[in-house]
């Protein structure tokens, strides 16, 4: 217990360090001004390679390309991993959940680190045909996202189909490899035949993801084990989630990374403390996997029934609880606190740019802003995306307990 302890402390402690060290030798900006530069010359070069695929410009493509986009998009993660959590694939659901959440952080961290630009527009042709990818197209280039996400959980699912499931014939691996190796080159050539990310940007999300991918495999076992059943796991984790709302680099100007981090780090947390309290109840390796006569379609289509919409209630309720509760613990310890969209009674045009800069402040300046307010936004965002993740894992699998799905 003591060594356990050690560690956990170890690793908070480290972060603390890191955020503390990293804001007193201005570590973002010296990266920034060594790799900004040559980043953002590759990006200017490639516009004549972005201009020659687009030549091709067909209708079909752009749809193709566009739908390829939404499937392997954040909010389609988000929506598809409460299925295959209720499928029955639980080490699969919790992996993919911390793969994304980490593959997230990392890639919009260097994103923000470095802050270089996407193609210019125009005459590069970008093509948004959805909400999620001109959100996306604010954000800034280097690395692609899309193509990191795609290595990784495309990797990942290919890794787990072959070491845990009955799939053990060579045939798999000659049909599935080069699949997810066709996956990931149509995701990262669409990327660029949509004009959102230059060959630097496609290049660097390939490099990163694989990383990632070799790094993930060999402590995925071992991070696992701590999740189903480690000790204070629940208090470490929302203390780690707590210091990385605050391990996070300053971009040059504001961009929706960071807000994007907040949700997937409440997610993390809320998936983590449900897994804590239910995991020998609905999670372990036991239970009914979908595709099998104790779980058949017709229930499976039951549990979405009743899953989703209690899901997207108790998002709801999160974000109004959130709402109510952390402006009155806020006055009541004497915090001066701002909203710069969610509530608008503390919001004023005169402090929105203030808010923007504390929203977007990084390392020392969240831990001691000089700032005269918070913004509550964060803590927001932070608390519903965390209810919503504990309801996917603890009561939606109580509910179908109940009703025998």
């Amino acid at each position: 217990m003591e060594s356990i302890a050690v560690w956990q402390g170890a690793v908070l402690g480290g972060i603390v360090s890191w955020v503390v060290l990293a804001s007193y030798l201005n570590v973002t900006q010296k990266l920034r001004s060594v790799l900004q530069p040559w980043v953002a010359h590759r990006v200017m070069t490639g516009t004549p390679a972005i201009l020659q695929i687009q030549s091709f410009q067909r209708g079909f493509l752009d749809a193709l390309f566009s739908g390829l986009s939404c499937v392997v998009s954040v909010p389609f993660y988000t929506a598809f991993l409460p299925l295959l959590f209720w499928s029955g694939h639980g080490k699969l659901a919790r992996q993919m959940t911390l793969l994304i959440a980490f593959c997230d952080y990392t890639g919009n961290c260097v994103k923000d680190v470095v802050s270089a630009p996407r193609p210019t527009s125009p005459p590069v042709r970008r093509i948004t045909a959805t909400k999620d990818e001109k959100e996306n197209a604010t954000e800034y280039g280097l690395p692609s996202s899309h193509t990191l996400n795609t290595v990784c959980l495309s990797g990942y699912l290919l890794h787990y189909v072959l070491t845990y499931t009955q799939y053990e014939d060579s045939y798999v691996k000659i049909i599935g490899i080069p699949l997810a190796c066709l996956f990931v080159a149509l995701i990262g050539f669409g990327r660029i035949y949509l004009g959102m990310h230059s060959l630097v940007d496609v290049f660097g999300g390939l490099i990163i993801g694989l990383v990632i991918l070799v790094f993930w495999l060999s402590v995925d076992e071992y991070l696992d084990n701590f999740v189903v059943s480690g000790q204070n796991v629940t208090s470490f984790w929302a203390a780690l989630s707590f210091l990385l709302l605050f391990a996070y680099p300053t971009p040059e100007l504001p961009t929706p990374s960071f807000e994007y981090h907040t949700a997937f780090n409440g997610v993390v947390l809320g998936i983590v403390a449900g897994i804590q309290q239910t995991y020998y109840q609905f999670h372990h390796d036991a239970v009914p996997r979908f595709f099998t006569p104790e779980l058949t379609i017709p229930v499976f289509v039951g549990r979405m029934l009743v899953g989703i919409p209690t899901i997207l209630l108790v998002k709801f309720c999160s974000k109004a609880l959130a709402k109510w509760t952390l402006p009155v613990v806020s006055n009541t310890l004497g915090i001066p606190i701002k909203s710069t969209s969610y509530i608008p009674m503390l919001s004023g045009s005169s402090n929105a740019k203030n808010s923007d800069k504390l929203k977007q402040a990084g390392y020392l300046q969240k831990l001691f802003p000089r700032q005269d307010a918070f913004d509550v936004d964060t803590g927001i965002r932070f608390l519903q995306y965390a209810g919503l993740a504990w309801s996917v894992v603890d009561l939606v699998p109580s509910l179908f307990s109940h009703l025998n799905l």
